[in-house]
């Protein structure tokens, strides 16, 4: 059976097209909000639209659920993702191919840098305890890891970067108001690229819910990990990068 490239969205029957959307509106909740919640539904393409849920967020804001159709169609075929183009690796694995061909620990330093506070995603790639099972790259006895923490600079990064003799460097990045996610990201990228010459600087990787994994390019960084990433997939990302692609490369430098 082929697959469907046109899709539309399922809620009680198939092919129904019925969706459910949360927003806040900045309103104290009574009558009035929640025909502004059903009026802003509305202009978005609901059609019936049917509040399911609202309530009072603090003083004067107002949460609201609505559930509705919408007739838009979803084309799969031209749906951009970034795959995974590097397998799988259990520790064991990482280890023997950093030991065998870097002959040396694989240098990582990690951070959270401008105003985010948020460590929690960088502690869960990097902190021995890991997260949903998966031991942290700490974990990893070929792997040198240095966790600078929250809010940390960007010149202090880069500093610390030189210190660490760092193959790669991880940042995590949480908050995203007036897209500070984006800035710190180039702040970073441009930084480094000053601080280092290409052949120099270390592999650029940051990771965050809000990341568009599309814009590495733009954002001038090797690699962005969204929502969901553990250990284990940057652990193999590292080898891949550094050691696996890096090498093959050389070889056929060599050879030509």
């Amino acid at each position: 059976m082929s697959e469907n490239r046109v899709v539309r969205p399922y809620g009680d029957t198939t092919g129904d097209g019925m969706v459910q959307m949360s927003f806040t509106l900045p309103v104290p909740h009574d009558k009035r909000a929640e025909g502004a919640a059903l009026q802003l539904a509305a202009k978005m393409g609901m059609d019936p639209a049917m509040l399911v849920h609202a309530t009072q967020m603090g003083d004067g804001f107002t949460f609201f659920v609505v559930y509705g159709r919408v007739n838009h169609l979803v084309d799969l075929s031209a749906v951009q993702v970034v795959e995974r183009d590097f397998p799988l690796l259990s520790a064991k694995e990482v280890n023997a191919l950093v030991k065998a061909r870097l002959r040396r620990k694989l240098s990582v330093v990690g951070a959270c840098i401008g105003t985010d506070a948020h460590t929690v995603g960088i502690d869960a790639i990097l902190n021995v305890k890991g997260i949903a099972g998966e031991k942290g790259l700490e974990y990893y006895r070929e792997l040198k890891v240095t966790n600078l923490g929250a809010q940390v600079s960007v010149p202090e990064l880069v500093e610390a970067a030189r210190a660490e003799k760092a193959d790669a460097v991880l940042v995590s990045q949480v908050v995203t108001q007036r897209d500070a996610h984006l800035h710190n990201t180039r702040e970073m990228a441009a930084a480094f690229r000053e601080a280092m010459p290409a052949g120099m600087r270390p592999l650029l990787i940051v990771g965050g819910p809000r990341f568009d994994e599309l814009m590495a390019g733009e954002l001038g960084v090797d690699r962005i990990f969204g929502r969901g990433t553990t250990p284990r997939e940057v652990a193999s990302y590292l080898v891949h990068a550094l050691i696996t692609t890096k090498m093959t490369t050389n070889r056929k430098v060599k050879a030509a």
